[in-house]
């Protein structure tokens, strides 16, 4: 199996004032091609740091990363912001999308640091995203036309369009209500299914029941590490709630 992503002990201190605050403590796992793996852990147990590192948006204090096969932790930071474009797919709880622009617009963004595409190559690659997602019908529609599910959704299409190694998401479902969570966790699965490498960081422990693998955080250690043997379906789930009352 291909190694997507591979921590070997990493630690990562931050200087706070006077004290030395030990966010990571030895963190080491593999993630491998096609898992969708949750990670858990209360506030304070390193999951945002975790989070930031993986992204390649902090470098560890000392240990390995390696992400599709290249070392992050020596790289300096232009390198490491090319790596991150091409290699990862973000999902964040607010979205993160730039108001009064269209879907399309949000969904290329990417890709304008890919001299690879043209204009039109750009636009197509977005449109597809789009419809992957199920919003083939929403491609001219601004961030404040949309619910919070449909900007996630958006959200989802900015992060495939450069067909990254992983897809990491920051508490993705954290906004939306659970109706609407089901519905984006059911894409998730989906994308699981098609073969995408998923790492979905989140304190709701609900979400392990439907990833392949769980890890668990405390005080800077991974304490639990398991795979999933019973996956719940997502669409299953989603069909026995309550319809929004729209």
């Amino acid at each position: 199996m291909k190694e997507i992503i591979k921590l070997d002990n990493i630690k990562r201190n931050f200087i706070v004032g006077d004290e030395v605050v030990r966010a990571l403590r030895g963190v080491t796992f593999t993630i491998y091609e096609g898992e969708f793996v949750t990670i858990m852990g209360s506030s304070g147990s390193g999951k945002s740091t975790l989070l930031n590192t993986l992204g390649c948006l902090d470098t560890p204090t000392s240990g390995e990363y390696y992400l599709d096969g290249v070392s992050v932790r020596t790289m300096g930071k232009n390198s490491r912001a090319t790596l991150r474009n091409r290699k990862i797919g973000f999902v964040f709880q607010s979205y993160n999308l730039l108001p009064k622009t269209t879907a399309v617009e949000n969904v290329e963004l990417p890709l304008m640091y890919n001299p690879t595409f043209s204009t039109k190559a750009r636009y197509d690659k977005a449109v597809e995203s789009l419809v992957a997602v199920g919003l083939g019908d929403r491609l001219m529609h601004k961030s404040n036309q949309m619910s919070g599910g449909q900007m996630q959704r958006v959200a989802i299409a900015r992060a495939l369009v450069n067909d990254p190694a992983v897809i990491l998401a920051d508490e993705a479902t954290g906004n939306l209500d659970t109706r609407t969570s089901f519905e984006i966790l059911v894409l998730f699965q989906k994308l699981h299914s098609e073969g995408k490498t998923i790492i979905f960081v989140t304190h709701n422990p609900e979400i392990s029941h439907y990833s392949s693998r769980n890890i668990t955080l405390r005080d800077g250690h991974v304490i639990g590490d398991m795979k999933n043997e019973k996956i719940l379906d997502a669409a299953e789930t989603l069909a026995k709630l309550p319809k929004n009352d729209n």
